[in-house]
């Protein structure tokens, strides 16, 4: 059975072909924020996260004829940022580094407590995401938190299947070095 997106902006979508800056300025209210936080995580600094959704956005509806709603307009917006986002980071020449993979180890799951804690613990997480080094906290962001696979993050960062999972256990294990750092254990 094939899959069907039901695009609950379809009607916005439709109005920005026609050339709607209203429609347009709807669409930007109601996914800017998601964008800007799925570029935040990807190149980590506000002023860059800015430039990136504008560029993404100007991108978007200047391509909007292009875009033949297979999908919801947020997937293929979210699509853009990334790209746009990784652009970005090959500008700061970033550099993902191939390693030896037989050197990763498994990190065991962590123990969930109280509310009080799991916030403190949530706030720690993201405060060590975004110390970690840009190749480590892209390919974990793209990974655990936009949902991609390996072989789609190797794809867009134009990179080794290999590397991606090689990237990602480094990321995971600096994190709970740096988690450990704060006093949260993860045995």
């Amino acid at each position: 059975m094939e899959a069907v997106f039901v695009d609950q902006h379809y009607n916005l979508v439709v109005e920005c072909k026609h050339g709607s800056r209203k429609a347009q300025y709807e669409l930007y209210k109601l996914y800017s924020k998601a964008m800007y936080n799925v570029a935040m995580r990807i190149v980590n600094d506000t002023a860059e996260a800015a430039d990136v959704l504008q560029d993404a956005f100007v991108d978007a509806f200047g391509r909007i004829l292009d875009f033949r709603q297979e999908t919801t307009f947020g997937l293929w917006m979210k699509q853009i940022v990334i790209n746009k986002s990784i652009s970005q980071l090959r500008k700061r020449k970033m550099e993902l580094v191939a390693l030896d993979e037989t050197n990763v180890e498994d990190v065991a799951d962590e123990e969930q407590s109280d509310d009080t804690e799991i916030q403190y613990q949530v706030q720690q997480v993201k405060k060590a995401i975004q110390m970690l080094p840009d190749g480590y906290r892209v390919v974990l962001s793209l990974y655990l938190l936009e949902g991609y696979d390996h072989e789609e993050i190797a794809h867009i960062l134009k990179i080794s299947e290999n590397t991606s999972r090689t990237q990602f256990m480094r990321a995971k294990r600096k994190l709970i070095e740096m988690l450990k750092h704060y006093g949260i254990s993860y045995n």
